[in-house]
């Protein structure tokens, strides 16, 4: 366990602690596969900010970017393990681990963000399967990000409609990286921090991907086009914590944690939103060195997407049941828990605009 905790003069701490007489004050080790820039950083050092907020300086994170602790690809079980206290978890990357909250990886939630991380939230936090699933891999959720709507970027060859997925090799992942596959393509298994490198080198074709990822990954200097798809989103992304590290914490700064975590699904879509739509306009105002064409499905062809993906529902409800998850449970929830949060952005718009 990595937990640093300094404590009053004289107080007891567990073994692997360390003591200081000057303030109160306990560091999370927290692990990220990507780099220190992009919208999930600026999320992280948010929260940062927020428990040290909520909790008078007695908790903040020391946050290890890069993969400098473990890579995208490891992270479930390098927290689990104890590697560090906390870390970031893309689902996809992880199908028996992760097999309730990749329920965020299905088209069921539309593009919207707010609503998709709304009812992500809400379907971790409020179901007692999948905390005693977590529980058993030594794992607790904290809040969910999601990697947005997804779209493809190319690079020295364009997707205007289902028929150019034919043929392209593309770096995909979870279930739209499958449908991907489904409709003609070559997939290569790489990481989204994997994809630059690829489509500079011509491995690959296109890659999923998301608006905000061009600046932040700098994909702006290898891509020519990017195919708006309407389609859905990965929500599957969010940040967990070690078991024994949560549970060695007080009760208090287990609420603060909690607090934060329910937060940040408010403060990401805003940020990831924002951010989604700069990128967009600095593509349209042809503001990157390389000229990036913008293009968009038909509705048909959108259309021909998701009915691509529903063989996949099928397949993500046995994945489920697998490790002994009520499936059609978790369906049912997280598609009132949507409806709900449309309802909600339908009638008081995001909650940051609201008065």
């Amino acid at each position: 366990m990595k937990l640093l905790k300094s404590l009053i003069a004289g107080a007891l701490v567990a073994t692997g602690l360390s003591t200081s007489a000057a303030v109160a004050e306990t560091t999370i080790f927290y692990g990220h596969g990507g780099p220190a820039r992009g919208t999930v950083p600026v999320a992280l050092k948010w929260f940062d900010e927020r428990i040290g907020e909520l909790s008078s300086g007695d908790l903040k994170l020391d946050i290890q970017w890069g993969g400098a602790l473990f890579k995208a690809n490891a992270a479930a079980g390098a927290i689990g393990y104890g590697v560090a206290d906390a870390g970031s978890i893309i689902s996809a990357y992880f199908q028996k681990e992760m097999a309730a909250y990749s329920i965020a990886d299905l088209p069921l939630s539309g593009p919207n963000v707010w609503v998709g991380l709304r009812a992500t939230d809400k379907l971790m936090r409020t179901t007692p399967e999948i905390t005693q699933n977590l529980a058993d891999q030594d794992l607790v959720y904290i809040g969910t990000f999601t990697a947005s709507d997804v779209n493809v970027a190319c690079a020295g060859t364009e997707i205007t409609s289902v028929k150019d997925i034919e043929g392209k090799r593309i770096r995909g992942a979870g279930v739209y990286g499958k449908v991907f596959g489904e409709l003609g393509a070559t997939m290569v298994n790489l990481s989204v921090y994997e994809a630059y490198q690829a489509l500079d080198a011509g491995l690959i074709d296109c890659s999923q991907g998301y608006s905000y990822i061009i600046p932040a990954l700098k994909w702006h200097e290898v891509i020519d086009s990017y195919t708006l798809l309407s389609w859905g989103q990965i929500g599957g992304y969010g940040m967990f914590m070690n078991k024994q590290s949560f549970d060695a914490l007080s009760d208090s700064q287990k609420a603060v944690l909690m607090q934060a975590g329910e937060e940040l699904a408010d403060k990401f879509a805003q940020i990831v939103m924002g951010a989604n739509t700069r990128a967009l306009d600095e593509i349209s105002a042809g503001e990157f060195e390389r000229d990036i064409k913008l293009l968009e499905l038909s509705v048909d062809d959108r259309a021909a997407m998701n009915a691509a993906t529903e063989p996949f529902i099928e397949t993500w409800k046995e994945n489920a049941r697998s490790v002994g998850l009520d499936a059609d449970m978790l369906i049912a929830k997280y598609t009132e828990a949507v409806a709900e949060f449309t309802k909600e952005f339908e009638e008081q718009g995001y909650p940051w605009e609201r008065d």
